[in-house]
């Protein structure tokens, strides 16, 4: 696949699931743009925001990591990026790039500029932005032990072992970046997903200037639904269940397609009726990994963008 040079891509989501649409994503273009969620709060990420009040660094390293340069310069900082130190002392757990990333921001007392200089050490192939300004946590309510439990925190979330009923954010009208709204407005395709579904995916949504962006750009809105639904936050959820959750939180924006895996579109009338409501197209293409279940395969995923892309 060779880079088309015309085409921009906003991304939205977070963790290991916007890593693997970004390693889709840039085999087909180099404008690609990373708007990365911002309320971990577990580990090394979540240290650091508490001690030095920043935003959380580790979903944004690994979305740096994931555009950067395929040479040997561009793999070796990216290896250099993601070391995590061993041990139980003061360094132990810390990812080598989050204390990068939070140096560069005490140093140029910008986030966006600090991001910038970690992505020209990679030669990424785009940018990555926050989703607000300002760090956020997650409050859910989750169905624990057949009762309604309000849980706060991205990793205690995450952690629940029982459906989430509705996932509000802390602060409730964070601002968002400039440089995040203008990416959005200005691509071709924004794409969400997958990832976390309640605690990297549909924040964004709750973000009021940044869900006015995505009603208002003219760019073509792609919906990549997660594979393996049994685990994690999506437990007991079937794949339609994960459009109409994205229908709930985003109100009147509509999306132009929705790729499934077809492992996960068993029930395709289902998926059929709630893409038609948000308005999109339902694309079934083979996307997982065939040797490691409920991870995308990044050129299995690409090739289904750009069948989407191209019209095919």
């Amino acid at each position: 696949m060779r880079p088309d040079a015309g085409l921009t891509v906003a991304a939205l989501g977070g963790g290991h699931g916007l890593a693997a649409t970004l390693r889709a994503l840039r085999l087909l273009t180099d404008d690609v743009t990373a708007i990365v969620t911002v309320a971990d709060n577990g580990g090394s990420s979540g240290r650091l925001r508490s001690e030095f009040g920043v935003l959380p660094p580790g979903d944004l390293r690994m979305a740096l990591a994931a555009l950067c340069d395929d040479t040997e310069w561009g793999h070796t900082w990216r290896d250099v990026m993601q070391h995590r130190f061993s041990g139980n002392g003061p360094l132990g757990g810390h990812a080598l790039g989050n204390l990068l990333i939070v140096s560069l921001w005490e140093m140029y007392d910008d986030p966006v500029a600090g991001l910038e200089l970690v992505g020209r050490l990679l030669g990424a192939r785009g940018r990555v932005l926050p989703m607000a300004a300002v760090p956020l946590d997650i409050e859910a309510d989750v169905l624990l032990d057949g009762q309604v439990r309000c849980i706060v925190g991205q990793s205690a979330v995450a952690r629940a072992q029982g459906p989430v009923r509705q996932v509000r954010l802390l602060p409730d009208q964070p601002p968002a970046y400039p440089e995040s709204l203008a990416a959005v407005r200005a691509a071709d395709w924004v794409v969400l997903g997958p990832g976390s579904w309640f605690t990297s995916v549909m924040p964004h949504l709750l973000v009021p200037d940044l869900k006015d962006a995505l009603r208002a750009t003219r760019a073509r809105r792609v919906l990549v639904l997660n594979l393996d639904l049994l685990r994690g936050e999506t437990t007991g959820l079937q794949a339609h269940e994960l459009i109409e959750s994205f229908a709930h939180y985003a109100g009147d924006v509509r999306l132009d397609a929705v790729i499934v895996d077809p492992a996960e579109a068993s029930d395709r009338d289902s998926l059929e009726r709630a893409a038609a409501d948000v308005g999109a197209s339902l694309v079934v293409a083979p996307v997982s990994a065939r040797n490691a279940r409920g991870t995308h395969d990044p050129l299995r995923l690409a090739a289904a963008f750009q069948d989407l892309f191209t019209g095919r």
